[in-house]
């Protein structure tokens, strides 16, 4: 694992990289004012990795006869959610992935688990993610390519699952739309496998036992670039069945280990991409709310592109 190079004290990870100045050029995307969701709706029944659960629950006690509240009757009403972190639409903070005991900086992980969090690396150390985003089509790419094999699942054109989504594929997604990235940038990658995602709960197991992804090429390519964040329509970003078939989210290691790059997974991405070809613009000013969940590997996120 490499150190950080923003000091071996560092937990905060890749968006060091977004100062005052950055966020100001991320301003200038702001020209019409559409705003264009990218998170899907926080709910249960839609896929889940693993033995990972979600469960709902709404009280209304007070809504009983006689429970009521004050004599103007005043009722209420509240929820509990019962869930694991990565679910939906969902941040990987810099505890969530190491190798061995190792995680991002060199920190040995061990010594910071509690039953209750993490003791170092929880996403209370975030900084801002008001940067620029940029949405790369690679349903597009493929397709100019004559290279799209899809998925008869998929209700609209998809990558299908175990395709392999190169640097140079990524590059080419760029270039479609005259976009160089920049240091700070926050890139999402359309696949279109998100499709499967809103179909819930009937592909469900379509969507989760592959995904087209990035290849670790690609990966460490946008690492080079240094982008503050990586996030796609698919579940895990890299491709599933990984390229080598002996390896764990080889991905996920490069970009969250070594470079401190947040992932972000099921982003809703077919209306920006959608929006990206009715404008002609790739980018976007990022709009994103991440609670600051002390101790946290993880957790739901809200995104908006804003053009």
């Amino acid at each position: 694992v490499k150190p950080s190079p923003f000091g071996p004290d560092d937990q905060i990870g890749a968006t060091n990289r977004i100062t005052p100045a950055v966020t100001k050029a991320a301003a200038a995307e702001i020209q019409t004012g559409a705003v264009v969701p990218m998170a899907y709706n926080l709910v249960d029944g839609v896929p889940l990795f693993g033995t990972r659960f979600t469960k709902t629950m709404l009280t209304t006690a007070s809504l009983v006869p006689g429970a009521e509240y004050g004599k103007n009757k005043l009722t209420y009403m509240e929820d509990t959610y019962l869930s694991q972190s990565h679910v939906g639409t969902h941040i990987d903070g810099m505890g969530h992935i190491g190798i061995m005991d190792c995680y991002y900086n060199q920190t040995p992980m061990g010594k910071f688990v509690t039953q209750n969090g993490l003791k170092k690396l929880g996403l209370e150390n975030l900084k801002t993610f008001a940067t620029r985003g940029v949405i790369i089509d690679m349903v597009k790419v493929f397709q100019d390519a004559g290279k799209l094999k899809t998925n008869p699942a998929c209700r609209t054109p998809c990558l299908d699952g175990g395709t392999v989504i190169t640097d140079a594929d990524i590059q080419a997604g760029l270039k479609m739309y005259n976009v160089t990235l920049r240091e700070g940038d926050a890139v999402f990658v359309h696949t279109g496998w998100g499709d499967l995602f809103n179909q819930f709960p009937a592909q469900n197991a379509n969507y989760n036992k592959s995904e087209p992804g990035i290849s670790k090429a690609a990966a460490q390519w946008l690492a080079d670039q240094k982008v503050v964040l990586v996030g796609t329509d698919t579940w895990a970003v890299e491709v599933i069945p990984s390229e080598d078939t002996m390896e764990a989210f080889p991905v996920h290691a490069i970009l969250l280990t070594n470079n401190g790059i947040h992932i972000i997974e099921n982003v809703r991405t077919d209306l920006i991409v959608a929006e990206a070809a009715s404008s002609k613009r790739a980018t976007f000013f990022l709009s994103m709310t991440v609670p600051k969940a002390v101790g946290l590997t993880g957790t739901f996120v809200n995104i908006e592109a804003i053009q």
